[in-house]
């Protein structure tokens, strides 16, 4: 049977105060794989709840293929094998935020040099990608701050150092774009940069622990290991090249 002949079913909130987002995706979703779809929707919260009562369910937007329910968007995607298991480690944040620092920093040597690749480019590019990676600690300090204590060998005796961490990083990242008292970003960067490169090649490459990575935040599925390493690696990296600025 052609996709076009069994008819997809979606059953999906849409109320004045609230447009369920899963329901538009599972909408999107069906149609990309080429279903037509019998959109129909729960307008209030009484018809919502009575639709949850006759098919037992707890959650909408529910969608029916041939007649059998499939379930919510994420067994949808993992009906069309686009679903991802829970838990599923990804690199994903992390390439999105190195992709994203080097597009900013070649960008900027661009309008400073009239050039694309300059060492001001390299610099520019380790600095922006420490500013991203302390915006997504903060975004959500205590959660990072639990992961973050899993692996840090001196968050794990100063508690308070696991809450320093993500400031320290975005001072010194900041400093560095501006080329500007480097003689406090040198140290700061130095400093955490090898706590954080020596608690991670501990954890991982000698106690051989299966942890996730704070790098990108506390609730992150970015694993533990060659990503964060670099992280810190990088910051030693930048600290020693600007010394030389002193």
């Amino acid at each position: 049977m052609s996709k076009s002949a069994e008819k997809a079913v979606l059953y999906r909130m849409v109320m004045d105060a609230h447009i369920c987002p899963f329901g538009l995706k599972s909408r999107h979703l069906l149609k990309s794989e080429g279903y037509e779809v019998e959109d129909n929707w729960l307008t209030t919260r009484e018809q919502t709840d009575a639709f949850k009562r006759e098919h037992q369910v707890d959650t909408t937007p529910q969608i029916f293929l041939g007649g059998r329910r499939v379930g919510g968007y994420d067994d949808l995607k993992r009906h069309f094998g686009k679903g991802k298991n829970e838990g599923e480690t990804s690199y994903t944040p992390v390439v999105a935020v190195f992709a994203m620092a080097a597009a900013m920093a070649l960008a900027a040597t661009w309008a400073a040099f009239g050039t694309v690749v300059t060492s001001r480019s390299v610099e520019w590019f380790i600095a922006i990608s420490m500013c991203i990676l302390a915006v997504l600690k903060l975004r959500d300090i205590s959660s990072f701050s639990n992961t973050f204590l899993g692996y840090d060998l001196v968050a794990q005796r100063y508690v308070p150092y696991a809450y320093f961490y993500p400031f320290g990083e975005a001072l010194a990242g900041v400093l560095m774009i501006a080329g500007a008292l480097l003689w406090i970003a040198i140290p700061v960067a130095l400093v955490i940069g090898t706590i954080g490169a020596i608690s991670v090649f501990k954890a991982v490459y000698i106690d051989k622990r299966d942890l996730k990575c704070a790098c990108v935040g506390g609730n992150s599925n970015v694993p533990l290991g060659f990503v964060s390493l670099t992280e810190n690696v990088m910051m030693v990296a930048m600290a020693l090249w600007m010394m030389r600025m002193l």
